[in-house]
């Protein structure tokens, strides 16, 4: 049965805030991987991305029975993770030698688009990557593994997530129309019609 079926978030959120162990540690695992890669975008270390990942999680141990919306959860973790990376540049390197090598690609890349085609890709990102969040094990693995650079033969998937080769196809359609139906990817595609909407008007 699908994780997500067993520990809906809100399950999660309620337990875990009321002191059950168990249900922190189903938080902390099934969204360490988006916090992980939230924070790396910013080009720390991996020490450092540990670093701040470890004050992310107790920010929420903090805030978790503030929550007034608990599927808001991988939002709040994107928003809070990219917030603290920020502040460990600013504050924890200030003193240190910076790396150019490292970090001048990412100012390159930021200021190669304008701004709004840099905004909406980021909005887009944190979008998926909190719609992904909320998805099952089985089902987050699959479409991670089907948009894998080189593309993965259906055997090693199969193997890998234990879904048959004929199978995979169905499983990605189940797959996808559950992470449209995310609030996350919900709220991002009504935000995206609102804005050509916005401009359909203007123009």
């Amino acid at each position: 049965m699908d994780d997500e079926v067993e520990f809906p978030i809100t399950e999660l959120v309620v337990a875990a805030a009321g002191g059950n162990a168990g249900a922190w540690a189903q938080i902390v695992t099934r969204y360490r991987p988006l916090l992980i890669t939230v924070v790396r975008q910013f080009g720390l270390t991996p020490a450092e991305v540990d670093d701040v990942a470890q004050t992310v999680w107790l920010r929420l141990v903090e805030h978790l029975d503030a929550l007034r919306e608990p599927r808001a959860l991988p939002m709040w973790i994107i928003t809070t993770g990219r917030r603290e990376a920020l502040r460990y540049l600013a504050v924890e390197r200030r003193t240190q030698p910076r790396d150019p090598s490292r970090l001048s690609a990412p100012e390159v890349d930021r200021q190669a688009a304008p701004l709004d085609e840099e905004l909406m890709r980021a909005e887009r990102h944190q979008a998926l990557l909190a719609g992904m969040a909320e998805l099952g094990t089985r089902h987050r693995q699959l479409l991670l593994l089907l948009i894998e650079d080189p593309p993965l033969p259906y055997a090693e998937i199969s193997r890998r997530t234990g879904v048959p080769v004929g199978s995979i196809g169905p499983t990605r359609a189940r797959a996808l129309e559950r992470l449209r139906r995310t609030p996350s990817i919900r709220a991002w595609m009504a935000a995206e019609a609102d804005g050509r909407s916005a401009a359909r008007m203007k123009g």
